[in-house]
């Protein structure tokens, strides 16, 4: 199957299948948020902007990687864009391997005309430096007009698909090949990146993490669409780091990396909590995904409520500001 093709496999189970984990959670209902009756705040006092890759977000949020290169993606991405740049919020593009597979499928990652101070961060999968060097991520990053690079990690997602399965050597190609003229970050997609995960991590000169725990979407569960239009292994599509176990390993072993907590982060109380537990951002993707079909009001909207109730609940513990929620949570 072309990546093409595989793209628009990806979009159709996004919107039709049963790509949600079934059991594993992302663990953020087992906290709850240190509500404070007396703490003297104003609402409107309430700051949720957030300094990340030397631009000042608005908000500490990021529009989730998607897609580019199929047929939709550019209304896609254009809408999704278009949201983030009214709101303030970062963004973060789909996988790049297809501009540098086929130049033509570019366009679709094209958004800085309607975006033109977003921050805006490539994304290439980590097993495609087996293919590609340090020129490749110069003119991607130079071609999306991005303002840094994410390489995602994803060994299920690629068993199940049966596709870059060797991942060996990688985190020494990549330590070659840094630093780069721009930021860099490591996020997994959905499966989560564990306290032995962050260690291998400690030493690279990384600008953030994305934690991309389990209890979202589960990639492995799309991957199965894909290839069987159902799901077979059901167990297997399982397996994954929560989200909360995950953002807690990782912030202790990496306590002054800015950290992203992704993977089912999907209202703005579970972002709160995410934030509490030592996130400094939040991602979220799919439940953006409909809504960007529709365009980018439809988009805004969303993350207007989505951003509102994060202020709200920063608020209600008595958090002026995101970075002020830490540790506003207790276990139940």
């Amino acid at each position: 199957m072309s990546t093409l093709e595989r793209k628009r496999k990806h979009l159709e189970a996004c919107l039709q299948g049963e790509v949600a984990y079934q059991r594993t959670t992302t663990g953020l209902e087992r906290y709850r948020l240190r509500y404070q009756a007396l703490a003297g705040l104003a609402l409107s006092e309430v700051d949720l902007t957030t300094p990340f890759l030397g631009k000042t977000l608005k908000a500490p949020f990021l529009i989730g990687a998607m897609t580019g290169g199929e047929e939709r993606g550019e209304a896609i991405n254009l809408a999704l864009a278009e949201a983030a740049e009214a709101l303030g919020v970062g963004m973060m593009l789909g996988s790049g391997r297809i501009v540098l597979e086929r130049p033509e499928t570019l366009k679709s990652f094209q958004v800085r005309k309607v975006a033109p101070r977003v921050l805006l961060i490539a994304n290439l999968g980590l097993a495609q430096l087996r293919r590609y060097g340090r020129d490749d991520l110069l003119r991607l990053v130079e071609m999306l007009e991005a303002d840094a690079l994410a390489f995602h990690v994803n060994p299920l997602q690629e068993a199940v698909q049966r596709g870059d399965t060797d991942f060996r050597g990688l985190l020494e190609r990549l330590a070659e090949l840094l630093p780069l003229p721009f930021p860099v970050m490591v996020k997994e997609v959905g499966h989560g990146l564990s306290r032995e995960a962050a260690l291998a991590l400690r030493d690279l000169p990384l600008a953030a993490v994305d934690v991309a725990g389990a209890g979202g979407t589960s990639w492995a569960r799309v991957e199965e669409w894909v290839r069987f239009g159902e799901v077979r292994h059901p167990e297997l599509c399982e397996i994954g780091i929560p989200t909360a176990e995950a953002i807690q390993e990782v912030r202790a072993v990496l306590p002054h990396l800015p950290l992203i907590a992704s993977g089912g982060v999907y209202t703005g109380t579970e972002a709160a909590k995410a934030l509490a537990l030592g996130a400094d951002l939040v991602a979220m993707a799919r439940p953006l995904l409909r809504p960007a079909l529709e365009g980018p009001q439809r988009v805004e909207a969303f993350l207007r409520d989505y951003l509102e109730e994060l202020r709200v609940a920063l608020f209600a513990v008595g958090a002026c500001t995101p970075k002020e929620a830490r540790g506003r949570v207790y276990p139940i």
